[in-house]
């Protein structure tokens, strides 16, 4: 787990990060491996700027970052047993839940699709500027599309230069291995990524709580 000191000078950059999100923009910020790229998941508009600025293809889905657990419910239509077990287990980390999308969530997070991508991630910076907004907020790398994923503010700036309304500067992000991304949706869940948390990991989890 992270320790996050808000003294005053990340305490302003956590309030002009929400200031530009709130108002349509996109900001790069820290998460538990790489520099993202945040927009409030709820606006369309910003939504599609992270596509633009990242040059992503349009169907490629946007997985988002919430501030706790209790977030998922309005992100999913619904947030079955297991998946709340899960949750519960294993937010803040790295496993990435796939759930039916709920109404407020914009099909240009989820490329059409009817299913969403959500995770509360170990890293408290991206988790203080949700809280703070109010919403949800995009995760995907803070990188163009095809290049390697960038773990500094500065390198961010460089990427992307003036193009970028705002990055929040924390330091430089650990790197390491990415989540693990499981499919909720269908009769039985599926892993589409494998990543920090293990299937054994998960099984362990669900069976503890069936005792």
């Amino acid at each position: 787990m992270y320790d996050l000191r808000l003294d005053d000078a990340l305490q302003r950059q956590i309030e002009t990060a929400v200031d530009v999100l709130a108002n349509g923009g996109v900001v790069g910020i820290p998460t538990d491996t790489l520099y993202g790229l945040a927009a409030c998941a709820f606006n369309e508009s910003a939504v599609l700027k992270v596509f633009e600025l990242k040059g992503r293809p349009d169907g490629m889905a946007l997985p988002l970052l919430l501030s706790d657990v209790e977030d998922a419910k309005r992100c999913a239509e619904e947030v079955p047993p297991d998946a709340m077990t899960l949750a519960e287990h294993f937010w803040p980390g790295a496993l990435t839940l796939v759930l039916r999308k709920g109404a407020e969530v914009p099909y240009a997070v989820t490329a059409g699709l009817d299913t969403v991508a959500l995770r509360v991630p170990d890293h408290p910076v991206p988790r203080a500027v949700s809280r703070a907004l109010g919403a949800p907020i995009t995760g995907t790398s803070a990188n163009l599309s095809g290049r390697p994923g960038l773990t500094s503010a500065a390198a961010v700036r460089a990427e992307f230069g003036d193009a970028i309304d705002f990055v929040l500067d924390w330091g430089d992000a650990p790197g390491g291995v990415a989540s693990t991304i499981l499919d909720l949706c269908g009769d039985e869940m599926r892993v589409l990524r494998e990543g920090a948390v293990s299937q054994e990991d998960i099984d362990a989890a669900l069976n503890q709580n069936s005792e």
